[in-house]
């Protein structure tokens, strides 16, 4: 009988070609965005769950509260590790590690020394680190390989990269130009699924070398996000016990500070998914991906649907035939959803192979690093059988039980009204749903997209143009700095140079507790310091509103701040705070307020203004800001090249220009923007799809009513308008449910952002007209070609 089922079923997909081709068409879309969508959550999901006893490590981070506000932190003090090691046995490792981007490894080989910028790169790490964590060791001895100083183990990758095929265990290299190190051990390569990028790890003692205020056992006045720790309980510990004993140390060793500590264990599982401690995917990300998918998959079954019930009439005769020599309404619903089984199972195997040929794209455009292995485990198996299972059901289930539900009496005399064995009613309201979900996505895209464009664009309260941010050299003196800056500003196409930590805006932030004007006690707010020149408040166009600018000088002698330090202070006038000393880091920062600027974003426009100071602080200085011509830039940034390589020669040049660098901190959100406008345009075109086929239908129909209506003198527009007129109104339903559905999520969305535009009608009203332009004109293709037909033909059709 399933033969039977199969080779009737293949027969009448055959005979329908462009049945079938849009069916197989819309639901390979939907699936294969489903199977891309699915990959992609399961890539994220896989992080670092394949450590033993994963659900036993815990990462100790921070919750700074201070006047009122909480800050997030991924890190805690550094002798937090040790003395927690020594002081409780809940733990049965306790590991610290410090990673360190854009490292400088150098190698030497036969004489010619060779330089790579390892951008994950290098970490100093306790041995207990590769207790916990399941790194295997290729080479090297695993209780001796990080005991001693300046030592390191790679991974088999970074070993062919720097040596080839010889061995690289006793082999040196340099870090940052200046400290040695041997190599003791071989790491097998890194998973692909691991927030731990870094593939150098020096031992814990180097650490001591290249931070010493960091690797400090002393060191419980700050935090970095640079410094983690990480522990292993026993089984018999919970972390909720460990919790109840880290308020000590804040007693103990932070009795007296006005930025509160409170120390917390996040679960391993939660670390790659909370954004609030630097996750990479946001938990609501996936989940908004997972949503997405399914829409698509139920935008494809509507199509399915959609099209089955129209072509319920010309199917009535076969059903009527069937049921008179002896089917029963079971076995006919049941070839039915063969029929609809053996279109899934194709569209699965196409969408399959298309997601496979999408995958070097996805790859580069969401930075993932998905591979065929993400597709060949249970998981997927029970995930695509379960889809087929679950598509076939919802697109063939109601047009199975509208065909085999047809009188055989009935359909033999050809009497059936075709609006009420159509399923009239139904397709309207699939078409509206359909609808809906495209005009969602369409308003996410627009709004999304203003808002980014109102994050990049938008006045930040400083001038971004034509900068350029050019590293200072790792170990320059401050004469060396100086030099290069002056000699930067002798050539052609440079307008202004200045030393300083970070841009006006920049994630690159030192944050500390202020003390102002003698006062015995620290604000309860944090400030964070601006260390830079002179230069700066000019180059970048800071407006002063009270007071000067800071002197020229190497060291800190006085502070220029923000409106937003006067409005925490409560002050009335930014006079007043000119000539009060303010005092930072402790007391090592020290000096009188000359000036105060205008509020500039120091933050992206996902947090509010800061208080910000600036002031000359030579030590802190990281980078050359460089204003520019940009008529000339090529020129300008090869001669920026040539003078900073001569002065440097041992270090890689680098730059950026400063519009990259804020636009680099919006990357989660162009991404998301980036998934709306693909899956939209696919919504879009799965329910034009869908749309073509009904008309199509609908027109074959009409044959005699079109052509009657002609011979009675109906012009062209006046029979396109019947057709259009139909589906319009359904667009407009449409619109008027997804317009408030999408305003709510929009509006949530946007409390992400402390600065965000508003919800203008037109965003709405363009989705609503794009919606219905696109579908006019995909309906209109077809009832143009209908309506040109030669009414002669139609009158004497069957």
């Amino acid at each position: 009988m399933i033969k039977n089922y199969l080779k009737i079923a293949w027969r009448n997909l055959t005979r329908h070609k462009v049945y079938t081709t849009i069916n197989i068409l819309g639901l390979t879309l939907g699936m294969a965005c489903g199977i891309l969508i699915f990959a992609l959550v399961s890539y994220h999901l896989s992080f670092d769950n394949f450590h033993a006893d994963a659900d036993r490590v815990y990462r100790l981070v921070t919750e700074a509260h201070r006047g009122g506000n909480v800050n997030y932190a991924s890190s805690v003090p550094g002798p937090l590790g040790k003395v927690f090691r020594e002081d409780y046995t809940f733990s049965e490792k306790v590991a610290r590690i410090a990673t360190f981007r854009d490292a400088l490894i150098s190698c030497k080989e036969d004489g010619e020394v060779r330089k790579f910028k390892e951008e994950e790169g290098v970490a100093f790490a306790e041995p207990e680190f590769f207790d916990i964590f399941n790194f295997p060791l290729l080479q090297g001895d695993r209780k001796t390989v990080l005991t001693e100083p300046n030592t390191a183990i790679i991974t088999k990758r970074m070993a062919q990269k720097y040596f080839g095929d010889a061995d690289p265990v006793n082999r040196m290299l340099r870090l940052d130009s200046w400290i040695d190190f041997r190599i003791t051990g071989v790491l097998k390569d890194l998973p692909a699924n691991t927030d731990h990028r870094a593939e150098i790890y020096l031992s814990y003692p180097t650490f001591r070398q290249y931070n010493s205020w960091m690797s400090s056992e002393d060191a419980w006045g700050g935090i970095s996000s640079d410094f983690q720790c990480f522990v292993r309980l026993r089984k018999d510990v919970s972390p909720e016990q460990v919790e109840l004993v880290l308020p000590a140390y804040v007693k103990k060793y932070r009795a007296e500070s006005k930025n509160v500590h409170h120390y917390k264990l996040q679960p391993l599982s939660d670390m790659h998914f909370n954004f609030r401690y630097g996750g990479e995917v946001p938990s609501s990300v996936l989940w908004a991906l997972s949503l997405i998918g399914l829409f698509l998959i139920v935008t494809a079954c509507v199509n399915f649907i959609n099209l089955a019930t129209a072509r319920a009439f010309n199917r009535s005769r076969e059903v009527g035939v069937r049921k008179v020599l002896g089917s029963t309404r079971r076995q006919v619903f049941g070839q039915f959803l063969m029929e609809t089984g053996l279109i899934t199972v194709v569209a699965a195997i196409l969408a399959f192979v298309f997601a496979l040929v999408a995958f070097p794209a996805v790859n580069e455009w969401f930075r993932a690093q998905l591979t065929l292995y993400f597709l060949l485990n249970w998981q997927f198996a029970v995930f695509i059988l379960v889809l087929i299972i679950t598509v076939t059901f919802m697109a063939g289930s109601y047009p199975g039980l509208v065909l085999s539900g047809f009188h055989p009496v009935i359909t033999l005399k050809g009497s059936i009204l075709q609006r009420n064995t159509s399923g009239y009613n139904t397709r309207r309201s699939l078409i509206v749903v359909q609808f809906v979900i495209s005009q969602l996505l369409i308003i996410g895209m627009i709004v999304m997209a203003n808002q980014m464009r109102y994050a990049t664009e938008s006045d930040l309260g400083f001038d971004r143009d034509a900068v350029v941010m050019l590293p200072i050299a790792i170990g320059s003196e401050t004469q060396t700095k100086n030099t290069l800056k002056t000699q930067f500003l002798g050539l052609p196409g440079v307008k202004q140079v200045s030393l300083c930590r970070a841009a006006p805006l920049s994630d690159n932030n030192w944050s500390t507790s202020p003390w102002y004007d003698n006062r015995s006690e620290a604000e309860n707010f944090g400030i964070s310091i601006r260390s830079a020149d002179a230069q700066y408040i000019p180059m970048f166009g800071l407006e002063l509103v009270a007071g000067r600018n800071i002197f020229p000088s190497d060291t800190v002698r006085e502070f220029v701040v923000n409106e937003m330090f006067v409005k925490k202070l409560s002050l009335q006038s930014p006079q007043e705070v000119i000539g009060k000393m303010l005092s930072l880091n402790g007391g090592t920062l020290r000096g009188p307020i000359v000036g105060v600027v205008r509020d500039f974003h120091d933050r992206s426009l996902m947090e509010q203004i800061n208080a910000v100071c600036i002031s000359s602080h030579g030590s802190d200085y990281n980078n050359y800001a460089v204003k520019i011509d940009l008529t000339g830039a090529a020129v300008t940034l090869a001669a920026l090249e040539k003078t900073w390589s001569e002065k440097h020669p041992d270090q890689l040049f680098e730059y950026q220009f400063l519009d990259e660098q804020i636009a680099d901190l919006y990357e989660p959100v162009a991404l998301m923007l980036d998934l709306i406008e693909v899956f939209a345009v696919i919504a879009v075109f799965i329910g034009c799809l869908g749309l073509y086929g009904v008309v199509s239908f609908m027109a074959s129909r009409k044959t005699k009513e079109i052509g009657i209506r002609k011979v009675l003198g109906s012009t062209t527009i006046q029979i396109v308008g019947i057709f259009a007129s139909e589906f319009s109104r359904l667009i407009v339903i449409a619109f008027l449910i997804a317009a408030p559905l999408a305003w709510w999520l929009m509006n949530e969305w946007l409390r992400n952002f402390a600065y965000q535009i508003d919800l203008k009608w037109w965003m709405f009203a363009s989705a609503g007209a794009g919606a219905m332009v696109i579908a006019l004109l995909t309906v209109s293709s077809q009832a143009i070609r209908t309506a040109l037909a030669n009414p002669v033909k139609s009158l004497r059709a069957e």
